[in-house]
Order: structure tokens, then sequence, then C-alpha cells
């Protein structure tokens, strides 16, 4: 079967790489064909359409006093090279994909089927086409529909009504919806009479073994400590937490990301390392700190003793849902005075058969929608 999977467009965040490469990798083992529909981060507009938008963004920034920069496309395509120069060598080498500007150009007669996730695939707010989503694109196309851990990214509803009734008859057409998270379930059920299942995230279908040998295959280098760090919101209070943390414990704190998505930032302090570098991080550490939903995911793949701080601006419902399906929900502090240091342990060997057993029924899952 041909499957062109659905998700947010590839860029330098690890979580979103490695769930592409993950959904992508298990169905080709499982013998069907499968590629990413990524789109450019800006479209490509022509002349005539960019004189109209930068002279509409130079009205709105001069005239009406908007803080809007003006010429966004070409300061980021000037910088994107240089902070993606690492992670673009992973998608490039392990990931199959097909860049296009506009989704109507795709070919219909191309795909069997459409899988949709995972990761925030339906967070209204990183997506503002969010209809596409769900797949208007393709909604007169004779083809299987489906949803494979899609994520709202939290428990709250942020879709304006027309944006609700819109997509409620588009997801109505799939034919199965599943959901990253349990809390999406009641999303689903209440706001699109749809009903859902819950799977594990794609990146938790591949073994610790599939990370192992990407890491093996490429050039890395030895950790530069042993408690990793892998913070996306960094303050002064989070530094001041994971120093406290390495002091008690006897450990050296590290890091393995750049300030990709910080713009005031030094450029070299924005390139992000290598994917297998960022994996070998977890490899190697004895603890993770972390404010991060795939930092979570890999903790455990890698059974490794984790602290997560839960960002409520980003959502919780992630962070929740993921713990306690593997009952660690003492790993999730939402205040950095709480002193969880001495009560977080590696993932059991009940977790670990947790993890069997959810990644059993998830691929059926998959397999069966497939078919």
């Amino acid at each position: 079967m041909n499957i062109g999977i659905y998700t947010l467009p590839l860029h330098t965040n690890f979580g979103g790489i490695l769930q592409a490469y993950a959904l992508q990798t298990t169905l080709e083992q499982l013998g069907h064909e499968a590629i990413i529909i990524d789109r450019p981060p800006y479209p490509i507009l022509d002349k005539d359409r960019k004189s109209f938008i930068y002279a509409k963004r130079f009205i709105k920034k001069y005239l009406f006093r908007q803080n809007i920069e003006i010429f966004k496309e070409k300061k980021f395509y000037k910088t994107y090279p240089i902070i993606s120069q690492n992670t673009q060598k992973f998608i490039d080498k392990y990931i199959h994909r097909i860049i296009i500007n506009n989704l109507r150009d795709l070919n219909p007669n191309s795909f069997d089927a459409i899988i949709v996730g995972s990761d925030q695939i339906w967070r209204a707010v990183y997506n503002s086409k969010i209809e596409n989503s769900y797949l208007l694109f393709a909604k007169d196309w004779d083809i299987k529909r489906i949803a494979y851990a899609a994520s709202f990214g939290t428990d709250k509803w942020e879709y304006s009504p027309q944006q609700t009734i819109l997509c409620a008859s588009l997801l109505q057409k799939f034919n199965a919806v599943s959901v990253r998270e349990t809390s999406a379930i009641k999303l689903c059920k209440k706001y699109f009479n749809v009903q859902a299942v819950s799977v594990l995230d794609p990146t938790m279908l591949l073994d610790k073994n599939d990370y192992i040998q990407l890491i093996n295959h490429a050039e890395t280098k030895p950790s530069q400590g042993n408690l990793l760090n892998y913070i996306l919101d960094e303050t002064p209070e989070i530094k001041e937490f994971i120093n406290k943390i390495a002091q008690q414990r006897g450990l050296t704190p590290f890091r393995i990301n750049g300030k990709a998505e910080d713009k005031n930032a030094p450029l070299i302090e924005r390139i992000q390392p290598s994917v297998e570098q960022w994996l070998r991080g977890f490899y190697e550490a004895e603890l993770i700190i972390t404010d991060s939903f795939h930092a979570c995911v890999f903790s455990i793949i890698f059974n490794k003793p984790f602290i997560v701080y839960g960002n409520k601006e980003r959502g919780l419902a992630r962070f929740e849902s993921l713990l306690n399906l593997f009952s660690l929900q003492e790993n999730l502090i939402t205040d950095l005075s709480q002193d969880h240091a001495l009560k977080i342990k590696a993932g059991s060997i009940l977790s670990q058969e947790k993890l069997k057993e959810e990644k059993k029924r998830s691929l059926e899952y998959l397999i069966r929608t497939l078919k």
C-alpha cells in the first residue's frame, strides 16, 4: 500500500523528526511504501504575491504599530540552513518525503491511504490551516483516512466555532481515529462526535536497539556529563534547579540542544546537534531533566530516571497521559521548589512490560486499520 504521512513540517525539533521517522519506518517494516508529505516552513510566493504581502506588513508595522517582521521569510531562509545543518543530514538520509508548496497540487492517485499524525498535528496554535490536518485538501479523494496518535497538545479546546464545524465534518470521513492522549478521546467525542482510541506515540513503536543502531552508524562524541538537561524553555529558575539536583546526586550536567528557537541568541548557539548525538545523550545519561514530551518518551525507551517540569502554557495533558500510562506520575513536577530528586527512579520492570504490551496493542491497531 502507498501511504502518505501528514505531520507537522520537519525542521529542527528532535521529537518531531523522530516521530516521523519512526512511523515511516514502522510502516515500511509492515511491507508498505510510506512517504512524508512535507511543506516548506514558509510558502514560496510568486513575485506579485510577495510584493503585496510585504506592503501589507509594512502598513501594519508602521501605521498600526504592530510588532511584526516585514521580511521574516528572507531572514528565516538565511539562518535556517545554518541552524539545521546537523538535523537536516538525518532527514535527508533516513526520511523519504515530498516537499510541496500547495497541497492541492498533490496527485490523488499517488496514495492508497493518508495517515495524519503524530505530534501536535491537531493543535490550532501551531497550524494556521488546521483544516488540512483533517485532510481538507484530499476531501474528495478515494483513499483510506487514518489518524494515528494525533495530538491536540492540550485538554483545552482551542478551535473557533467555524474550525470545529469544518474539522468535525472532515474527521467523520476517516476510517479510523486514534489519538496520543486520553484527554483527546473526550475532545473528539464532545466536539467532533467521533469515537477515538489512544495509542502510543510512533517513537515507541520502535525498540531501544533501533535507536542504538542509529547512534552506532553515525559519528558522535561522548556526552560531556551524566545529567542530561533538555530544556525548551530555559529560565534562571530551571538552571538553578538543575544545578541543585546535580550537587545532590554528584552528577555533571550537560545539554544536547542548541537555542534554535531563541532568535535573540547568537547564531552559533542556535545550531542544533545531530539527531544521533541527541539520542546518544539519552543512552549515556544517568538522570534526565526536561520539559519536553519526547524527552520523557525517550527516557522511558532507554529506561532512564527522569524529572519532567510541566510547562502549563505548553500544556500538561501530554505529560499526564504518558506518565499515567506507565505509572510514573511522581516524575512530573510543576513547582521547582518541590524536591523530588531522591524519589525519581529508573523505569521499573513493570513500566518496561507495559511498554511491550502497549507497543503490541498499538501495532495491532495500525495493522488492522490498514487492511
